[in-house]
């Protein structure tokens, strides 16, 4: 499975329209729709993309709704997870080192999204960001900015730069890789974003990982805190074996054999009967035969009767 788990919802329904349609022909399966929140939170906090949609998405098209926050002042969003609980997916953009830095030690979201098509007076540290990954929080990567951005190249060369930058520091894990495609021109399919991928350095297996298994890995966790309490978890099924039901008397008499006894009966007592029998040793066996040539050699002196002993130890007597 495919996700692109940024693509800006907008008032233009036929523009996104077009944009969904085109991500299911290219084989993605789970799509998010993205709110961007530039100001301060308001007071009474409301999911501002509708469900249902006012037209029909694809069917094959899984819809998520995300919320991604601009933060320059961390204090001014206090209220953090009363607006995760309002969508499905919480993501933070930073705008400053700063920011950055608390993002990843203390603030709680499912993604941190930066916009790397803009040039910052910071580099990416490694032990700032390993905190993040190391907490379960995903890096994403927007490659629309840097192809819409025909007239700015500035703009590509810092998608490129800062990219290569963040793999670098995470070590190429913990990424996912998102359009943010305002237009249906600027969406790429899943081979073109691993070739995007190798073109930056995070190789293609990696690459892959970024838009399939990182990206799904984004999505349960985030269903999970927000339908799981304090590390519990609700199992409909856990791999149980059925319980066998109980055979009544006419099923019973159905599977019974020939000779008035079922197959398993039969089976049980034949297995009895060869645990109670005791085998034979060779020496007793040497004994019982040499026992049997004495009294055959005893019969033909006189007319003493004939003791044999079979193979099970009993004893018979036969008269000369």
């Amino acid at each position: 499975m495919f996700y692109d788990l940024n693509i800006p919802y907008s008032a233009s329904h036929a523009e996104l329209q077009r944009i969904l349609a085109f991500s299911a022909e290219l084989g993605y399966n789970v799509v998010a729709l993205n709110h961007n929140v530039t100001e301060k939170l308001p007071a009474e906090i409301t999911n501002a993309i509708p469900s249902p949609l006012p037209f029909n998405p694809p069917s094959s098209l899984t819809l998520l709704r995300r919320c991604t926050i601009s933060l320059s002042d961390p204090a001014q969003n206090a209220r953090l997870a009363t607006l995760a609980a309002a969508y499905d997916l919480l993501a933070l953009r930073p705008l400053t080192e700063k920011s950055l830095g608390q993002a990843c030690h203390d603030l709680e979201c499912d993604i941190i999204s930066i916009d790397l098509s803009l040039r910052y007076p910071f580099y990416f540290k490694h032990k700032m960001v390993a905190d993040a990954v190391k907490r379960g929080i995903k890096f994403e990567i927007c490659y629309a900015p840097g192809i819409l951005a025909v007239d700015d190249g500035q703009a590509r060369r810092n998608l490129i730069s800062n990219a290569t930058g963040l793999i670098r520091a995470t070590r190429g894990r913990g990424l996912i890789i998102s359009s943010e495609a305002r237009k249906i021109l600027a969406v790429r399919g899943p081979a073109d974003v691993v070739n995007l991928a190798c073109v930056w350095g995070l190789g293609q297996e990696r690459g892959t990982e970024a838009v399939g298994r990182e990206s799904r890995s984004v999505v349960v966790q985030a269903r999970l805190k927000r339908t799981g309490y304090r590390g519990v978890v609700d199992i409909l099924y856990g791999g149980e074996k059925p319980v066998a039901a109980p055979v009544t008397e006419e099923e019973d008499q159905k599977t019974k054999s020939a000779k008035g006894k079922r197959k398993a009966v039969v089976l049980r007592d034949e297995v009895e009967d060869a645990a109670n029998t005791k085998p034979v040793s060779k020496r007793e066996q040497k004994r019982r035969a040499k026992k049997a040539k004495q009294d055959a050699a005893e019969a033909e002196q006189g007319d003493a009767p004939i003791k044999t002993i079979d193979a099970q130890g009993a004893q018979t007597t036969v008269s000369a």
